[in-house]
């Protein structure tokens, strides 16, 4: 994604490790003055996680913690069953006001919110680097998505029609009328816990459709600092805040979404694995949904490639946020008159990569996620040298406080072993040989998921069938570039096991939205 890249210049800057301890009243991050940043968002110790109008929360309490240390920095406590009911009911009677509300109007409300994400860009950038895991830059790029789709999302208000058709009856008129489907449950992942509930709430909006999310429980705090910002400028604007209803929680409540018949249209971002429950269940009531789920993106290099593209171009895709996107690269299949040379030179790259706390302005790479994802990433390792895979370079965990493992590389396994075609949330690049164009456009779609994909080479003739209908599968398809950017501009998503949905750009707003003939 474009905004995960840019250079922010004078960003607040988080305490780095080292800094003076303070004189905590609590064991919680939050707690301590170095992180005081925290209250600006407006959170405390323990949070409300259920927005509806108005701030409550009946459920669980559950502590969010940070993966570069795994200390707890806040709690929030969860909805229940009963949250979830009233705040449905709440949504649907707040649709009612904001469906009779002018589309032009409407966008202007999702313009104030995007100039209130503008005012805390970096304190909210801060939190995602706090709570995610992922670097400061990136975190910030990640709030500035979220601002770049709302203003989009401004224009797209002016604009969203249907045509008038030639009628073949004398008199008639044959009109596409476009009207929004309601309510719009959206369940965003740990990963980008901003963005994606940005790309859909915004286009979701100016549709005319009220939103219910529920983020992921592992970034809740992200998810009540989001709501918060949203909440004051609906109520600002004297609009019900249920338009942009929260409820934070577990399996039970993002079940309850998927079988609630009231939902409209339920955007789940995650796994494939749980993808699939959700799209059988709310295939079971005859629901839509809009799924982005898994990605086993590769990235084939072509002899006549320029290399001093293809090694940061790997680099990035692969070790970006720690291995951690869905549009990571996780083959890179490189033709065998250059395969050795490219190995020597991304491995000389991988050493040279910044390893530290992730607000750290020096630093590269930061922890995966959880403790899981670690166990997660030394079994794929392992499996990876069982199948026949040799470890290049990392393969190990690094041994510090939090959740940090050595970005890898593994060389030696066929195109087809079972851990190349499985898709691991981690810094694993396998490095595949191929000797003809054929055989690896073949290979680059012979794995379930059909998200990213990129080759680099100057051959035109090859572009164009590399763009055509039988090159890559995938969604997002790239030329010379790595398979982790996106634009807002453009419909992201994925084909086969990724799900078939399309959020942010193009014609995307089609799906938030029922047509009538």
């Amino acid at each position: 994604m474009l905004g995960l890249r840019r250079a922010f210049a004078a960003l607040l800057p988080l305490p780095r490790a080292g800094s003076p301890p303070a004189a905590a009243m609590s064991t919680l991050l939050i707690s301590q003055e170095r992180y005081a940043w925290l209250r600006e968002l407006g959170l405390q110790e323990e949070n409300p996680g259920v927005y509806n109008g108005r701030w409550g929360g009946r459920g669980q309490v559950v502590t969010t913690y940070c993966p570069a240390n795994n200390e707890p920095i806040a709690s929030v406590r969860q909805g229940n069953l009963e949250d979830y009911e009233e705040t449905v009911k709440k949504a649907k009677e707040a649709w009612k006001v904001w469906a009779d509300i002018p589309a032009p109007k409407r966008g202007e409300i999702v313009r104030q919110i995007g100039d209130a994400l503008r005012q805390k860009i970096k304190v909210l950038g801060s939190l995602v680097s706090l709570e995610m895991g992922k670097i400061f830059v990136e975190g910030v790029g990640e709030v500035q998505e979220y601002v770049d789709v709302c203003d989009y999302a401004v224009g797209l208000s002016r604009m969203i029609g249907g045509p008038i058709l030639p009628s073949e009856r004398p008199g008639h008129a044959l009109i596409e009328q476009w009207n929004p489907v309601g309510l719009v449950g959206v369940i965003t992942a740990f990963n980008f816990p901003v963005a994606v509930y940005g790309w859909n709430s915004a286009i979701a909006m100016i549709c005319g459709n009220a939103c219910l999310w529920k983020g992921a429980p592992t970034t809740s705090l992200v998810s009540v600092a989001v709501t918060k910002i949203i909440a004051k400028v609906l109520e600002d604007n004297k609009l019900p805040g249920a338009i942009c209803s929260l409820v934070c929680g577990g399996a039970d409540i993002g079940t309850a979404m998927a079988r609630d018949e009231r939902m409209d249209l339920l955007s789940f971002t995650g796994s494939t694995k749980v993808g699939k429950q959700v799209a059988l269940m709310v295939q079971e009531r005859f629901g839509r949904s809009l799924l982005e789920l898994g990605g086993n993106n590769a990235i084939i290099v072509f002899e006549d490639a320029d290399l001093n593209l293809v090694i940061p171009s790997a680099l990035f895709a692969a070790v970006g946020t720690a291995g951690q996107r869905c549009t990571t690269a996780r083959r890179l299949f490189l033709h065998e008159s250059i395969h050795d040379e490219v190995v020597a030179k991304l491995a000389k790259a991988y050493a040279q990569v910044r390893i530290g706390d992730p607000w750290d302005s020096d630093t590269l790479y930061g922890p995966l996620h959880t403790k899981e994802a670690v166990k997660m990433f030394l079994d794929a390792v392992e499996q990876a040298k069982q199948q026949g895979g040799s470890v290049v370079c990392g393969g190990k965990v690094i041994n510090r406080p939090g959740n940090y493992v050595e970005p890898t590389i593994v060389t030696g396994l066929p195109h087809n072993a079972p851990i190349v075609h499985t898709e691991t949330f981690a810094p694993i690049l396998y490095v595949l040989k191929f000797k003809e164009e054929e055989e690896v456009f073949a290979w680059n779609n012979e794995v379930k998921q059909g998200l990213s994909s990129s080759i680099f080479t100057k051959d035109l003739g090859r572009i164009f069938r590399w763009l055509g209908p039988k090159g890559s599968d995938c969604g997002i398809v790239n030329v010379n570039i790595p398979t982790s950017g996106a634009e807002i501009g453009g419909a992201f998503g994925g084909e086969k096991h990724t799900g078939g949905g399309r959020e942010s750009g193009s014609d995307s707003w089609k799906l938030y939205m029922r047509r009538s003939t």
